[in-house]
């Protein structure tokens, strides 16, 4: 009885050694792509790492000015049952909340719902508002109502463009990190000590917004959600970033001649489980100076229309890529050479 015919799409060969090898590398691709997501997925909420003494969480228990508070409040700052607004949509208005315990964990991802919102039309709003890693707290200043000179990360969420440069759409999100020996720059948008940033439309928005910050092994990562989806878009990733332990968590806002309502819904911390080397383990944290690895130096960076950074690092999914496409090329040359060579056997059993 005839062999019934299969398919060519769905012929293998039968060599063990090209199969095997086949049976390696789709294991290595399912490998990668496990890889893949576990190393792309912002922390999913799990309580059992919400590190309630760093979180900001309705309805807002241990914020005020007594000696057992957890969170601290300065200038226009108005705490209601739903929200913490840091200004209203009024002139000339400033106002920050800070964590009162200093935050120890090496690793850690801070997740951030908020809304700016206001009256203003397109670009007669401002000023933004920023998230805040830093050695000292409650100092108030010209940085959206914070100080310029600071020791640690900042992110900015900056709504209003103040050098109108053309190549970069508001609102915009931004980060730093500082040893306080240079200032963020307002006026220029703090374009000259940026590690890198992204525009998102996160103003006048139906819904809440949501950002996520991520800090591990040395590498800041940025996501947001700003369509309320729970998908999460990468803004920032930039490796060699040293950040100490012992620094607050806090959100400061500004208004000047423009206003927008500033608020947070809500800052919570996780801790993430990672594994230290013992050396690591050895460190003193605390006394890590503020710093970042760069090929160059921040100011030289040059930002495209959509808000990416041609000079930073390859990004986790940008490696991932890499990967795959490699992988997928070694599975392809594997199986059109078992074709090949099955080919050959058969042309060469014709002539004997």
């Amino acid at each position: 009885m005839a062999r019934e015919r299969i398919p060519s799409a769905l012929w293998l060969p039968s060599q063990p050694s090209v199969t095997r090898k086949m049976r390696h590398g789709i294991f290595l691709l399912l490998w990668l792509l496990n890889f893949s997501s576990v190393y792309s997925d912002i922390t999913d909420g799990n309580t059992e790492h919400l590190k309630r003494e760093h979180s900001l969480i309705k309805p807002y228990q241990g914020v005020g000015t007594s000696p057992s508070s957890q969170w601290d409040f300065w200038g226009s700052t108005l705490v209601t049952s739903q929200y913490v607004r840091l200004t209203s949509d009024e002139r000339s208005k400033q106002g920050s909340i800070w964590n009162t315990v200093p935050c120890y964990l090496k690793d850690w991802e801070m997740h951030v719902q908020f809304k700016v919102h206001g009256s203003g039309r397109k670009n007669l709003h401002g000023d933004g508002f920023a998230v805040w890693y830093t050695k000292d707290r409650l100092h108030h200043g010209s940085v959206f109502g914070s100080s310029a000179n600071f020791h640690g990360l900042a992110i900015f969420i900056d709504t209003f463009p103040k050098d109108e440069a053309p190549d970069r759409s508001f609102p915009y999100i931004s980060a730093m990190v500082s040893n306080g020996s240079l200032p963020y720059d307002h006026g220029k948008d703090g374009r000259s000590t940026e590690l890198g940033g992204c525009s998102a439309e996160v103003r006048n928005k139906d819904h809440d917004t949501y950002m996520a910050i991520r800090y591990s092994k040395g590498r800041l990562t940025i996501m947001v959600d700003v369509d309320d989806r729970n998908d999460w878009k990468e803004c920032i990733d930039i490796g060699g970033v040293r950040l100490p332990t012992g620094y607050y968590f806090g959100a400061s806002a500004a208004t000047g001649d423009l206003s927008d309502n500033h608020d947070i819904i809500s800052m919570k911390m996780y801790q993430l489980m990672v594994e230290h080397t013992p050396e690591e383990d050895n460190q003193d944290w605390t006394k890590i100076e503020p710093s970042v690895s760069l090929l160059k130096s921040p100011k030289d960076n040059i930002d495209d229309p959509t808000g990416n950074f041609r000079s930073t690092p390859l990004t986790g999914w940008k490696v991932f890529l890499l990967l795959l496409c490699a992988l997928l090329g070694i599975v392809v040359c594997a199986v059109v050479g078992a074709v090949v060579f099955q080919k050959r056997q058969e042309r060469n059993k014709r002539f004997y």
